[in-house]
């Protein structure tokens, strides 16, 4: 990073003010003055000093809201060719963004992003048990006696345990039943292995909501910001 540009991320002051005070020999690198404004230093070795008192940029996070269509993969390059999210995302470009978690393939629905990564843990590590609510539809009619199992937690065909999961049914008929579940883990394809652990297949998958961060009327494949009060919000879950 050039030295005037990293005086002004510490918010001591502007670019075209940072070259003044380089050029007055006001600055430093590694304890030595240094008078060469277009200086190249390494973030993570060198230390900076401005009249003796040492500086260090203000970290700027950024927090998004996207809501994922389904047909693209959440990372960051595909080998087989497939879209990713970050082809909705140009605006957004060059902040270091990674998404919270992972919306797979075939599904869709509110996705966060951020540089933010002691935030992203929270949001995701199972400990913090933050709830994740999905609307769901899968093929056939779903018995009352399989979602009390799910209600109680349910093994996997592959062994794996999942937590009791909230599940309440919004329309079943026999050709097709439409559900809400919330979960609190987050494991790898957590929800369509859940509904394949008694016998249903998912044709639809959308997470609505992170706790009670709401996916609202954002247009599908499209992102925003989130405002002061939803950051905080997310940061408390933490406490």
């Amino acid at each position: 990073m050039r030295i005037n540009k990293y005086i002004a991320e510490a918010g001591v002051a502007s670019r075209r003010n940072a070259d003044q005070m380089i050029k007055d020999g006001r600055v430093s690198v590694n304890g030595k003055k240094t008078t060469e404004c277009g200086m190249d230093i390494n973030v993570d070795n060198d230390t900076v000093y401005v009249d003796g008192v040492r500086i260090t940029p203000i970290r700027r996070y950024t927090y998004i809201m996207f809501n994922k269509p389904k047909g693209c993969i959440t990372t960051a390059q595909d080998e087989f060719g497939r879209k990713t999210i970050y082809d909705y995302l140009d605006q957004y470009a060059g902040k270091g963004l990674f998404p919270v978690g992972r919306l797979d393939y075939d599904s869709e629905g509110l996705l966060l992003l951020t540089n933010d990564g002691a935030l992203a843990q929270v949001l995701t590590h199972p400990s913090y048990e933050i709830p994740k609510t999905y609307l769901v539809k899968i093929e056939g009619e779903i018995s009352e006696d399989d979602m009390k199992k799910i209600r109680n937690g349910i093994k996997a065909k592959d062994g794996v345990r999942y937590a009791p999961a909230k599940l309440y049914a919004k329309e079943i008929k026999p050709e097709y039943s439409k559900l809400e579940i919330t979960i609190t883990e987050g494991k790898n394809r957590e929800v369509r292995k859940i509904f394949e652990a008694v016998g249903k297949n998912v044709v639809f998958l959308c997470r609505k909501k992170i706790g009670d961060l709401a996916l609202g009327g954002l247009t599908r494949g499209t992102a925003r910001y989130l405002t002061a009060k939803e950051i905080a919000y997310l940061k408390s879950l933490g406490n």
